[in-house]
């Protein structure tokens, strides 16, 4: 697929952008809705640099809070990707890395983090891009007793931007119980709202990642029964979703690079010692 297809008309069509690299995603198109992605038949993402427009959208911090700046440079640089709310969460670093590559090459510096010490470390993106790869795995189904089998898929961007979301009013409820200028009817009717949106959303993202429903009487897909069953199924069975969605996550987490520092490091004041560099691909950062 050619990005520039629809200005074939124009003679400086061959001047702009041509794909930079191709890709494979570690759910190879699975956990995608229909009419969200256009897979090719190889399998292979072909991947655009940015525009200066695309990173005008990643300075707007309100496109950027709510998700939309990232969803629509996804979709301009990788033109497959028809709808990248509904990313599965396992694919996003992967696009986050492409995109970064294609736009600004392969190398890039990240902080040592080190109290006092300013100090810089070169990666090789197309290392961590292979590494995830091999890393990212999804296991859809978990056994909850021996006559129920609950399957789940991976949450979608669309979801990652709400649980931000859902951090913010945490926290918010954190800054309510401290303020002094409410009065405690006050505080605990507001404390109360946002309790019970707080409960929805962590429920909801349990719920929406239920897709099937196995037992030993009867099996479903129906997603409207499935919600009724979750909502008056015992606790155990939701806590056994939760677990496994849990484990799913910190298995398909970037794991922190390990370096040895160098002579120069050293010198510069670095421990002498195995180091880890967090790695988080935030779009108000990694595209900087």
């Amino acid at each position: 697929m050619n990005s520039n297809k629809k200005y074939s008309n124009n003679p400086l069509v061959s001047l702009m952008r041509q794909p930079k690299i191709y890709i494979k995603l570690p759910s190879g198109g699975e956990y995608w809705p229909p009419g969200s992605i256009q897979m090719p038949e190889t399998g292979d993402l072909p991947v655009y640099s940015m525009t200066a427009h695309d990173e005008l959208r990643l300075k707007i911090p309100d496109a950027l809070m709510n998700g939309q700046a990232m969803v629509d440079v996804i979709q301009n640089c990788i033109p497959n990707i028809k709808n990248a709310w509904m990313t599965p969460n396992i694919d996003l670093d992967i696009l986050l890395i492409a995109i970064r590559i294609a736009t600004y090459g392969e190398r890039m510096k990240v902080p040592l983090n080190i109290p006092n010490i300013e100090q810089e470390y070169e990666v090789d993106l197309r290392y961590i891009m292979a590494s995830l790869m091999d890393q990212i795995s999804w296991e859809p189904r978990i056994q909850v007793s021996p006559t129920l089998i609950i399957y789940v898929k991976p949450i979608t961007y669309r979801q990652v931007s709400e649980s931000v979301t859902q951090g913010f009013e945490t926290q918010r409820i954190i800054e309510l119980a401290n303020d002094s200028k409410m009065s405690e009817e006050e505080k605990l009717r507001t404390f109360r709202d946002k309790f019970d949106k707080l409960t929805s959303l962590t429920t909801g993202l349990i719920h929406n990642s239920v897709f099937k429903i196995d037992s030993d009487q009867t099996s479903t897909d129906n997603l409207q029964f499935i919600k009724e069953f979750l909502e008056n199924a015992d606790k155990d069975i939701f806590d056994a979703i939760k677990a496994h969605i849990e484990t799913m996550r910190l298995r398909n987490t970037l794991k922190p690079l390990k370096i040895t520092p160098t002579p120069e490091m050293i010198e510069a004041g670095v421990p002498d010692k195995e180091l880890e560099i967090p790695l988080v691909f935030d779009a108000s950062t990694f595209f900087v």
